[in-house]
Order: C-alpha cells, then sequence, then structure tokens
C-alpha cells in the first residue's frame, strides 16, 4: 500500500508542479500577495491635513498644534493654501481635513478662567476617517491640558463634523489606559494574521477542489475507478500532495507576515506548525469534497468560490464575530478560517494558550472529520 500511494503521491506533485508558471502561482504569488495586503489592509489614519494658527500669545494652543503635528498622523497644510479662498472650499475640495478653532482671546486665556472651549471641525464623509480623527485630537488636547496641570473637566471639546450639526464632549474624570499585546494599536499586528489565514485557505481548497474534477473533465476518472486501488488510496494519493504544498506555502507567507511588517511572534513554533497541520488538513479536505461533488472544473472553481466568500466574511478576519446576529454565530461556527485566525492570533499575539489550541485544533479536527467522511462517502457513490 505504501508504495502505491508514494508513487500516487508523487504523480499528483509532477502534476501539480511540472508547469513552471504554476511554481511561481504557488510559491511566489503568496508572498507577493501578503505584501500587497499588508499594504493594504491598514486602518491607521495618516496624512491628515490639519489647519491650526494659534496666536504668538496662545501657548496652550501652540503646545497642542505641535504635538499634533509630531505625532506623525496630522499635517500642516502651508501658509498660502490657509489663507486663499473659504473653509468649506478647502473642505470640498480634500486640501483640509480637519480645523482647530480656539475662543476668541485664546485658548489658554479662556482655559485660565475655567472656560476654556476648543471647536474642531472635521470632514465627515468618511465616517472611519472622521472618528479616527476626532479620536486623535481628543487624545491630544487632553494630554496637553494635563501637561499644563489642568483638569480634563474644566472645559469642553466641541467637535463639528461636515455631516451633522456640532457636538460638545466633556471628559469629566482622567483615567489611565493600558492596551495589552497591541499597546501601540498597529494594524497589520490584526490584519498581517487574517491576510495569512486567507491566502492558505485560498490555495489549498482551490488547488484541491480541481484535482479530481480534472480527472472527470479529461476522462481518466473512469481509469483511476478501474485501477486495483481503494478509496482510501486514492483519497490519500490526491490529499497529501496538496498538504505538503499547504504546509510549505505557510512558512513563506509567515516570514513575509513577521520580516516585513514586524508582526511579533511570542507563542511556540510548534503549536504554529501543530495549528498549521489541522488547518491544512481541513481545508484540504473540504477541496476534495467539493471536487467530488463538482463534475467538472467550472463547477469545482465555483465551488470553492461559494465557499470561500461566505468564509473570509465570517471569519474574524474583516469584522468581529462578536458583532454579527446569533444565526451567523452559528453558521460561523462551522467555519475553519475563524478558528485558524484565533488560533493564528492568539500563537503569535499573546504567545499561546494551551486552552485556546486544544479547543480550536478540535474544532478544525471535527470539521475535517465531517469532510473526509462526506467525501469517502460521496467517492463510493461514484464507484457504485
Amino acid at each position: 500500500m505504501f508504495e502505491l500511494l508514494r508513487a500516487f503521491v508523487k504523480k499528483e506533485l509532477v502534476q501539480a508542479l511540472r508547469d513552471p508558471r504554476m511554481k511561481l502561482l504557488l510559491f511566489l504569488m503568496p508572498v507577493v500577495q501578503m505584501s500587497v495586503f499588508g499594504l493594504a489592509l491598514n486602518t491607521d489614519i495618516k496624512n491628515i491635513q490639519l489647519y491650526a494658527r494659534p496666536m504668538i500669545n496662545d501657548p496652550l494652543f501652540r503646545d497642542i498644534e505641535r504635538d499634533a503635528l509630531g505625532s506623525g498622523w496630522f499635517q500642516a497644510i502651508p501658509e498660502e493654501e490657509a489663507l486663499a479662498g473659504e473653509t468649506i472650499e478647502k473642505f470640498k475640495s480634500g486640501r483640509v481635513d480637519a480645523e482647530l478653532y480656539a475662543p476668541w482671546g485664546g485658548l489658554t486665556r479662556a482655559f485660565e478662567r475655567g472656560q476654556g472651549e476648543l471647536e474642531a471641525v472635521i470632514d465627515g464623509s468618511d465616517l472611519v476617517r472622521a472618528r479616527g480623527i476626532e479620536a486623535y485630537l481628543s487624545n491630544i488636547v487632553s494630554r496637553a491640558v494635563g501637561d499644563r496641570g489642568g483638569k480634563p473637566e474644566t472645559y469642553d471639546f466641541a467637535v463639528t463634523a461636515q455631516t451633522k450639526p456640532s457636538s460638545t464632549r466633556r471628559m469629566p474624570i482622567e483615567f489611565a489606559t493600558r492596551i495589552l499585546y497591541n499597546p501601540e494599536l498597529i494594524t497589520s499586528y490584526n490584519l498581517v494574521p487574517g491576510v495569512l489565514v486567507m491566502l492558505v485557505s485560498i490555495i489549498t481548497i482551490m488547488l484541491t477542489s480541481m484535482s479530481i474534477a480534472k480527472e472527470k473533465e479529461i476522462g481518466t476518472f473512469e481509469t483511476l475507478i478501474a485501477a486495483p486501488v481503494s478509496v482510501t488510496e486514492v483519497l490519500l494519493g490526491k490529499t497529501i500532495p496538496y498538504i505538503l504544498i499547504g504546509c510549505t506555502n505557510l512558512p513563506l507567507v509567515f516570514f513575509v507576515a513577521v520580516a516585513g511588517f514586524d508582526v511579533p511572534m511570542r507563542g511556540s513554533y510548534l503549536w504554529l506548525a501543530l495549528a498549521t497541520i489541522f488547518f491544512v488538513v481541513t481545508t484540504v479536505s473540504i477541496g476534495t469534497m467539493i471536487s467530488i461533488i463538482a463534475r467538472n472544473q467550472q463547477q469545482a472553481m465555483m465551488g470553492g468560490f461559494i465557499f470561500l466568500m461566505p468564509a473570509i466574511l465570517l471569519s474574524g478576519v474583516m469584522f468581529p464575530i462578536d458583532n454579527l446576529p446569533v444565526l451567523l454565530k452559528i453558521v460561523a461556527a462551522f467555519n475553519p478560517l475563524m478558528y485558524f485566525s484565533i488560533l493564528l492570533r492568539n500563537i503569535m499575539l499573546k504567545g499561546g494558550d494551551p486552552s485556546v489550541l486544544a479547543t480550536h485544533t478540535g474544532a478544525l479536527f471535527l470539521i475535517a472529520v465531517v469532510s473526509v467522511t462526506t467525501a469517502f462517502k460521496r467517492f463510493r457513490m461514484h464507484l457504485g
């Protein structure tokens, strides 16, 4: 059996890798995609065009402007740009994203009287960006006031967006915030492991789903059935090569994630390898099930996309699972991408927790067993 299985695996690997373009597609493209996605999928708000022109005798307002420009998130618009034309026209053209206005007589003078009020006008056409700008400015103002020995409750921070009336945010209490595992709130720490999950799942599911479907389309499936091989040998011969390809792909994109985007690796590489093997086996099993159900390569490709699109959306990579309705949470419980994305973030960012590793690899194992069982029964129906 082992000699036959080894020949089967060798044949599948040769068939999958005989085209040099296929080798580039399998091993180079994931690295390119990881680099592109890691740079593109970034929710950090940068290059905010800020207008803030303090008076000479307003040191508090000057401190706020200095801290904002020194944070790296804001950029000062040129002096000639600030003096040319109406403010609303600058917002319409996108030349200004936010403006800060001090009260008459200066923010410092008003603050010393206990009447400090600072107004921020923000372009609200992009709601996510507007909320980020508001949060940045609020933190910078709070820190500047605290550095001068003031109390946040002694002033109001009025925020006016272009899409809604002005509102006033009061900060009645000072508190210290400590963020674990990602204290700088770097987006890549959260998104890059998710991109890694997507790339590995796309490669393994799409490749495997085409394997048996291709045999059916070119007419060699009947020869395969007539050969003196068992169902187990055929399924193992069709899945082991793609498990090897998937397990080879992950270290490549993982290296890009760690070396290219400085994503930390705080856990055990042994745990990472174990989680990867469980995940790749699961996705290859799902791809095999799709391949057996499909009648040709076109149906197999469509079946792969039909599975992958909702699986990616329900994986927690783009949207938090906790935000989903109860029904979709139940559906997500059968999604292997969700379990592996949680495993990756837990191992890489938190150092790995044995209970998380056990429960989520167990869930992946159960999904793999169901997929293999379904594929096995469906394949026996073809034999019958």
